[in-house]
């Protein structure tokens, strides 16, 4: 696995690879089917809604936390990168967060660079190919 934080190869330098043997475990059953247990980033301050509400709830301890809200709902949550980032597996973010709420979460969305060609491919159902200049090596 590749160090997030040096995903960009910083200063000309290879992203340094990661041995964690959690997060391992983690992703290997994410790719042994278990896509609800993918992690998702967001950046804490979509908590800041709820702290500002009342009868919401938000409360933490060293690495995790939850919000908890009036209407019954509550999400649990990874605490990482020096409490600047919290983190939910996609299977409680889709079952638990209300559809109402959704749109305010992906606002505070973290995530890596991506090649927004190869998503319109892979998204728009049937596009296999984007004139995206020539086929080379890699």
């Amino acid at each position: 696995m590749v160090n997030s934080e040096d995903a960009a190869g910083q200063g000309g330098q290879e992203p340094e690879q990661v041995h964690d043997p959690q997060r391992m475990v983690l992703y290997l059953r994410v790719l042994g089917g278990d896509l609800g247990a993918a992690q998702l980033w967001f950046d804490q301050r979509v908590l800041d809604r709820y702290r500002a509400q009342p009868g919401f709830r938000v409360m933490r301890t060293n690495t995790a936390g939850r919000v908890r809200a009036p209407a019954g709902w509550s999400l649990d949550f990874g605490i990482a990168a020096d409490d600047r980032l919290i983190h939910a597996s996609a299977a409680d973010l889709a079952q638990r967060l209300p559809p109402s709420e959704r749109q305010h979460w992906l606002s505070y969305l973290a995530t890596l660079p991506l090649s927004r060609n190869f998503l319109t491919m892979r998204l728009s159902g049937g596009v296999s190919c984007i004139d995206d200049g020539e086929v080379r090596g890699f």
